[in-house]
């Protein structure tokens, strides 16, 4: 029996990088999932007629995270088409614009903040009503970053939004524990995802970037799903918590002071 047999997914970000992979995985365990992305229409219909034919179970759905009614539209249209979810994934996100807070714009601070915080802010809301409704359990996951501790200079947009992510997944750990829902993190270190292109693309400069992760290597975004799934499906006891996946780069503050 697959691990996630009968249940429903809704996983945003879901047309590339740690998002895909976790949609894919759940798919492969039985889960009915909504792939939920922005504007990659072409890509999302790949995956689900690849999951599809797999024998799998999902639909695509395009929808601005930040956007109120449309993470409203995109619970109603799962509700229809595959039933309550009882799963949700906050995978979808932005990087840091790499400028630092004496230059940076007001919106391009808001634009992280609305995508990687508000966004997951929406969506658990959404999702809690529609579990209360409906007296069941169920899983929250959000992707953060090992950022969400470790700040980057230039990075101020991008370490808050996480750092926000982390205490908000807390906070709903906190609310919701007596309802049988569990929410934690995910907080990988480098992973090879769209977001990491330029160290995909050039040897060398994914080099450079992996001498200071102790493993010398990033991960691969199924070694994220990996766990997404455990929480997902066996995870019933673990709450509130951030699960770093980043080869020990953690472990590297303060080394050679």
């Amino acid at each position: 029996m697959a691990k996630l047999d009968g249940t429903v997914a809704l996983v945003t970000g879901a047309s590339s990088g740690i998002g895909e992979a976790i949609a894919r995985m759940f798919a492969a365990e039985g889960a009915a999932v909504m792939i939920i992305h922005h504007d990659d229409v072409e890509h999302a219909q790949q995956i689900v007629d690849e999951i599809t034919a797999g024998g799998g179970h999902a639909r695509p759905l395009g929808a601005d995270v930040r956007n109120e009614d449309e993470v409203k539209q995109a619970f109603a249209t799962a509700r229809r088409e595959l039933g309550e979810p009882t799963i949700l994934v906050n995978a979808a996100g932005v990087d840091a614009a790499g400028i630092p807070v004496g230059d940076m714009e007001l919106s391009q601070f808001e634009n992280v903040l609305r995508t990687n915080l508000v966004g997951p802010f929406l969506l658990c809301r959404e999702f809690v009503r529609g579990l209360a409704a409906a007296n069941q359990p169920g899983r929250i996951i959000n992707v953060t970053s090992v950022h969400e501790d470790i700040p980057r200079a230039g990075a101020a947009d991008y370490c808050a939004s996480k750092g926000g992510l982390r205490n908000l997944t807390r906070c709903l750990a906190l609310e919701l524990a007596e309802q049988g829902i569990t929410v934690n993190n995910l907080a990988p270190g480098m992973v090879l995802t769209p977001m990491n292109q330029e160290a995909i693309d050039d040897p060398e400069k994914l080099k450079e970037q992996v001498a200071s992760i102790p493993m010398k290597r990033a991960a691969e975004p199924t070694e994220v799903a990996e766990l997404a799934l455990y929480l997902a499906s066996a995870g019933s006891y673990a709450s509130g918590a951030t699960f770093t996946l980043d080869g020990a780069l953690s472990m590297n503050l303060g080394q050679g002071a």
